[in-house]
């Protein structure tokens, strides 16, 4: 999901951007050089050897599936909400997604074959393929086109307007991917608790780790509060509506994949807002 409304952009301020790569950088080597691969890593440490006497095997490489799925797609929609928490630089927020979602189309697919093989798992290209396809590549095309009709006359209180109307929506399909998630999952989480502290443990350590690396590397590379911030978030926060999709795709909706893919949404919620507040506590420590 796409949330513009999130953003009051200022397309004038959008040029400027490639004057301070250091949060785009920040961004980029946190989503697509670290996240994926300590994901994979804690999951296999985890299920594979602490917690191996306390799942059955298939279980648990299914289990290190869904934090992989999880760890290869980063944020694109809810980072507005949290940057806006901490009121980021919007229009620098919305060119790190912008830019994250493109790599996205080509590195998904590789990187989550990659790691899935790891783990022994036989992974059909052509599901991820059209994962990314209907996910990622056709949102971003649409929205894409959206704002360059909108904008023909450069007259950019068209897209305002039309992302105020469309607004109630995006809320709507946020709430109800969210409900209907939970609802799928309901039995499980009420049967098995003690399955879904094991797999939020290490999706707790990941959530914390990924931010103070990136916060912490940000802070010591003098990167101003207002893109440090936003880019940290980026890369705690997940795209977890295209982790779902692709779990259920691979295993099935009952499977235990979609189970830790929707035990990554219960986390993060609580996970960034607890960020969100240590952000602006630490906020003065940034130039």
């Amino acid at each position: 999901m796409i949330y513009p409304m999130m953003v009051n952009v200022d397309f004038g301020s959008i040029k400027n951007v490639g004057k301070k790569p250091k949060g785009l950088c920040i961004t980029l080597v946190v989503n697509w050089l670290i996240k994926p691969f300590t994901m994979a890593a804690l999951g296999i440490l985890f299920f594979e050897h602490l917690f191996s006497g306390l799942v059955e095997p298939q279980d648990a490489k299914e289990y290190i599936s869904g934090m992989i799925l999880l760890g290869v797609a980063p944020c694109t929609a809810m980072v507005f909400v949290w940057s806006q928490l901490v009121k980021g630089d919007a229009n620098y927020t919305l060119v790190q997604v912008s830019v994250n979602d493109i790599i996205m189309i080509f590195a998904f697919a590789p990187i989550t074959a990659l790691l899935l093989g790891i783990t022994d798992i036989i992974v059909p290209w052509k599901t991820l393929l059209l994962s990314v396809l209907l996910y990622v590549l056709i949102p971003l095309t649409a929205g894409y086109i959206t704002c360059k009709k909108l904008d023909a006359m450069k007259n950019h209180d068209h897209v305002a307007k039309f992302t105020g109307q469309i607004k109630p929506f995006s809320i709507m399909g946020l709430l109800a991917t969210v409900v209907l998630l939970f609802g799928f999952q309901a039995g499980i989480i009420i049967e098995k608790p003690m399955v879904i502290a094991l797999i939020a443990i290490p999706l707790l350590v990941q959530s914390y780790g990924i931010f103070a690396f990136a916060y912490g590397w940000a802070y010591f590379w003098r990167v101003p509060f207002s893109t440090a911030a936003p880019a940290a978030m980026i890369g705690t926060s997940n795209f977890f509506e295209l982790a779902v999709a692709v779990a259920i795709s691979l295993f099935g909706l009952n499977s235990g994949a979609a189970l830790a893919t929707v035990v990554g949404v219960l986390v993060e919620v609580p996970v960034m807002l607890s960020l969100v507040a240590f952000a602006n506590k630490t906020k003065g420590y940034f130039n």
